[in-house]
């Protein structure tokens, strides 16, 4: 199907309930897939049924997988298969109680991780809702291209309750069967209703639907009436029944019984096929919703009744006020049973007014029609898409990289040391400070070349005292996370936290320009760094590699760094020998963060000692992990957050993160100093130039006028927090590319950023 700039529609991702799951919202979905593939045979629908009971359902062949409704994880794993399935755009069926979490947030995780245009059918446009529902929908209405409606109340309740875009909304309304228009009596045989007056009530019983109103209206039209017949067509709902089983039904029975109606009234429990509900409602005289809630924006149910020609009488909801106005049924008060009686008693008794109203809305229903629905729905698929904007992979322009800056470093610290998370490049004080960042910010201080002496005595101070407070002599070990007002999380952090502060100690007592702050390193590298021998992270143990390779450069005789450094490396390459496959070169079975990290400490550990296997197979992994964080392009590409603990898998491509770009960078620049191989500085710019946009997205994270650094590289664009471990990725990068320019420039062919 060709949009209107040439492209063609050939796959969907249809997301939403499906028969044979029992519910309003299955029946919707399985017709919007039918009437789809009626109208539209060349375009492949895939199904992605939301699943509330795992195993129970038998679903058809049309359904292309399934999400349990609680497990998160599916969400996402769903979002990977529609990216990799070819889709065009995602339909999204949203509906309040479908989906896990608080108000159903679990699939924003899914749409935060798919790139395509989202097209959002609203079932329920809640006109006060709860702040969880009210997040869920600013979520939808964020991530969007379209936001259907199927009453013009629900565009101005969006509008004016959410904020949400005019531009955005459009009504289609509640699609319905296209049947012929067919009287009553030629219909009831099937049910054994011959010369009775039917008036019919469909749905999933619930309190709400208003059935004792209808029940108090039957006495005083069956005195005039005594051939009539009230059908309550449908099952109790699952919630109500798993609450109460059907003691609701039975207290409507017992109603009916107290009136003197129950032989006027019969309850047909069950949940129907499609095309013996039709059957039902072209066998009705009346059709009745006498529904007590008022802002229901949707009813499926009152749809069809118009689609198959039904005289209607219903309580004044939104959407009944909406597909009955100017004379297409009747509207009577809530809880109104006396109105109710006066109306049926009417269209009873007045043969002429009941078949003039049926046909009035046999006549709206053929406006309504699945096909319709189907046509509406893919013109707005068809501009959304075609608006969509499409990427060129183009050769990058030559980019000088950034200098070093501190603007960034010291907004997001204050007299106790660097906090941790952003608000965009807000500081964030409710999650306070970790030892973590501290330690990063302490490398770098001695890594910034050009910066004030006194602004950098003050701040080597303040995050050295960070470190210096964390240790913990009664545990032997640093704590990690501080509260804002400086109480400690936690008596022992973790063993990374623990490993990159014996790393950021042994650099500050190698590089540190003052001698007061390299004494101080020194001495608490001696009293702390023993911790790294009982380390069993591997990537805590690479952070102590780091650590004792710079403090023996310090101190060559250095005996507790090597025997650091002698102690962890031949764990490493058991690891290695352990995990590795033909198609795995790598220390585990999964990827995870600061991959590059590992390689890194290798070759620095097997310089230091002089051992060439420790920098043969440092190189080797590095090699592996440079190729898996390199996109078919040939850019940049950080192992996605969503790709750890996944054995043996190939790397996801987000969320991307500045952590890995900075480890690519300095891992690089270890692998160049220990081989003089001129490919190293290529590839170290190749993974700085992600900072600069060079990535998938063609987005920097990098924000040069002020030093800061967006927290993250997601499917439909920027994280655009700046938390402290971002910022500082970008400026520790932009120091290692400083210093590889003077080898850079002697390098033919690597003067550039490659892109």
């Amino acid at each position: 199907m060709a949009t209107t700039d040439g492209a063609m529609i050939e796959r969907l991702a249809l997301i939403g309930n499906f028969l044979p799951r029992q519910c309003g919202l299955a029946t919707f979905t399985t017709d919007v897939y039918k009437a789809m593939r009626d109208r539209f045979p060349e375009i492949a629908v895939d199904v992605y049924a939301m699943d509330d009971h795992p195993g129970r359902y038998a679903y058809p062949p049309e359904v292309t997988g399934t999400i349990p409704q609680n497990d998160r994880i599916s969400y996402i794993d769903t979002a990977r298969r529609i990216e990799a399935s070819g889709a065009q755009a995602i339909w999204l069926q949203h509906e309040y109680g479908i989906y896990g979490g608080p108000a159903g947030e679990h699939i924003l995780a899914l749409l935060d991780r798919t790139t395509l245009p989202l097209i959002v059918a609203l079932h329920t446009v809640l006109e006060k809702p709860s702040a969880d529902e009210r997040r869920v929908l600013e979520g939808l209405l964020q991530r969007a291209a379209r936001v259907i409606v199927m009453a013009e109340r629900g565009r101005d309740i969006l509008q004016r309750v959410y904020g949400a875009e005019p531009r955005q909304i459009v009504m289609i309304p509640h699609g319905v069967p296209d049947r012929p228009l067919v009287a009553a009596e030629t219909m009831k045989g099937a049910f054994g209703w011959e010369g009775r007056k039917v008036v019919l009530t469909f749905g999933l019983l619930a309190p709400n639907k208003g059935i004792e109103t209808m029940i108090e209206a039957l006495p005083a039209v069956a005195e005039r009436h005594p051939e009539l017949l009230y059908v309550v067509l449908g099952a109790t709902h699952p919630n109500l029944i798993a609450h109460e089983g059907e003691a609701y039904r039975d207290r409507l029975k017992a109603l009916a019984e107290s009136r003197g109606v129950a032989s006027n009234v019969a309850f047909i429990d069950g949940f129907v096929e499609h095309e013996e509900l039709l059957d039902y409602l072209q066998a009705a005289d009346i059709y009745a919703t006498p529904y007590s809630n008022p802002a229901q924006i949707t009813s499926g149910t009152l749809s069809y009744a118009v689609g198959m020609g039904k005289a209607v009488i219903s309580t004044p909801y939104v959407h009944a006020t909406e597909i009955l106005a100017d004379g297409h049924g009747v509207l009577v008060d809530f809880n109104d049973h006396e109105a109710f009686a006066r109306e049926i008693d009417r269209l009873f008794s007045v043969e002429r007014d009941r078949l003039r109203l049926s046909q009035r809305a046999y006549e709206r229903g053929r406006t309504m029609i699945w096909p319709r629905l189907a046509e509406a729905t893919l013109t707005e698929i068809k501009a959304m898409v075609a608006a969509r904007p499409r990427r060129m992979v183009q050769q990058a322009p030559v980019m000088k990289p950034l200098a070093p800056d501190f603007a960034a470093v010291e907004r997001m610290s204050d007299a106790t040391g660097m906090l941790q998370h952003s608000i965009y490049s807000i500081p964030d004080r409710r999650h306070g400070y970790c030892i973590d960042d501290n330690a990063r910010a302490l490398i770098f201080m001695s890594a910034m070349a050009d910066l004030d002496p006194v602004v950098r005595d003050k701040w080597t101070t303040i995050y050295a005292s960070f470190l210096q407070y964390a240790w913990n002599p009664e545990a032997r070990r640093y704590r990690n996370f501080m509260r804002f007002d400086r109480t400690w999380c936690e008596d022992v952090g973790s063993e990374d936290s623990n490993g990159r502060t014996l790393w950021a100690l042994g650099i500050t007592a190698r590089d540190a320009q003052l001698q007061k702050h390299r004494d101080w390193a020194g001495a608490m590298f001696d009293s702390t760094a023993s911790l790294a021998l009982d380390l069993g992270s591997l990537r805590a143990q690479a952070f102590a590699l780091l650590g004792a390779a710079a403090m023996v450069e310090a101190k060559p005789g250095h005996q507790l760094a090597r025997t650091i450094l002698q102690s962890l490396p031949d764990l490493h390459l058991e690891l290695l020998a352990e995990a590795r496959r033909p198609e795995w070169q790598w220390f585990e079975i999964v990827l995870a963060y600061d991959n590059a990290r590992v390689p890194q400490a290798l070759i620095r550990a097997g310089k230091v000692l002089g051992r060439q296997d420790l920098i043969d197979c440092g190189i080797s992994t590095l090699e592996w992990i440079v190729d898996k964080q390199t996109s078919p392009e040939g850019r940049f590409r950080a192992v996605g957050t969503e790709s750890f603990g996944r054995p043996y898998a190939e790397p996801l491509q987000f969320d991307q993160q500045p952590l890995e770009a900075q480890a690519t960078v300095e891992a690089c620049e270890a692998a160049y100093e220990a081989t003089g191989d001129a490919r190293w500085i290529a590839e170290a710019q190749r993974a700085y130039g992600w900072f600069l946009g060079h990535n998938d997205l063609d987005l920097p994270l990098a924000t040069s006028a002020d030093g800061g650094c967006f927290d993250g590289l997601m499917p439909g664009g920027l994280n655009r927090n700046q938390g402290a471990e971002s910022i500082l990725a970008l400026q520790l990068a932009n120091c290692a590319i400083a210093g590889l320019s003077q080898a850079t420039s002697n390098v033919a062919g690597a003067s550039r950023v490659v892109a």
